[in-house]
């Protein structure tokens, strides 16, 4: 087995300045590709660029918010004109928050969509159609397991990952002419910065203390623990190699057993 299975390709990872963007980034350069790393904020970016050249591989820095159309033609157009195009993309922005359905802000509804799901849409046809050409692709978008269950207070995120899922679907079979393969991947709670606040933010409102909260996230899993970003990333890697040509339309669970379809 290749040491480098993604020898010279192409990737983008959103979301990648961070939590399991930056995991995943990392662990695709480890694998042998060459990654653009995207984000809303330059800074962190930066850190994660110096990691994968430091492993010889290529890195591109567009920061770009993912809501936003224009910023992501600009994304596009910069790696097109830079690489022609990507092999493999990887959707991993994202927002999350939580409310009561009472008085809920429409704010938070508009948002978590904008970001979640509207944001994958943008990114994914912007770059969809030099797979296409090429016909060769893989695209991989986190998701959640709240794509799969409700739970209380976070009815605009589960909706957000539920059209995900759909999203991912029906994609797959638009595109399995091509061989370009679309999955989800669908981790419980991580050991995130985005995970820390919103212990911090259920700790606020419950009073609970941060520790009991984290308790409580982790032993949602049947194993007790949060899962590692590194976990995520490495079945990203899976998924972008020639081996994972026959799973498509997939979500795939990372989650310590939590759910169990």
């Amino acid at each position: 087995m290749s040491e480098h299975p993604l020898n010279n390709r192409r990737a983008l990872v959103t979301g990648a300045s961070r939590g399991i963007g930056q995991a995943i980034a990392l662990a695709l350069a480890e694998a042998g590709a060459n990654v653009v790393v995207s984000a809303r904020s330059l800074p962190p970016l930066e850190e994660v660029a110096t990691a994968i050249r430091q492993m010889g591989r290529e890195c591109l820095v567009v920061p770009c918010d993912v809501a936003d159309p224009q910023q992501v033609a600009t994304l596009a157009s910069t790696i097109i004109e830079a690489w022609g195009g990507v092999d493999i993309l990887v959707n991993n922005a994202g927002v999350a928050g939580s409310h009561k359905f009472l008085n809920h802000p429409d704010e938070l509804w508009h948002r978590m969509l904008a970001v979640n799901l509207t944001g994958v849409y943008y990114v994914t046809k912007a770059l969809v159609p030099p797979m296409v050409s090429q016909k060769w692709g893989r695209i991989i978008n986190i998701a959640s397991i709240a794509g799969k269950t409700g739970a209380r207070y976070i009815a605009a995120y589960s909706a957000s990952k539920h059209g995900v899922l759909g999203f991912t679907r029906s994609l797959a079979m638009e595109l399995v002419d091509y061989q370009i393969t679309v999955n989800a991947i669908c981790p419980g709670y991580v050991e995130t910065p985005m995970t820390e606040t919103n212990i911090a933010n259920i700790a606020a409102r419950t009073g609970m203390s941060p520790a009991q909260v984290r308790h409580t996230l982790a032993h949602m899993s049947p194993q007790g623990r949060l899962i590692e970003p590194e976990e995520v990333a490495a079945l990203t890697v899976y998924l972008a190699r020639d081996e994972a040509r026959g799973i498509t339309g997939q979500a795939i669970n990372v989650d310590g057993g939590t759910v169990q379809w």
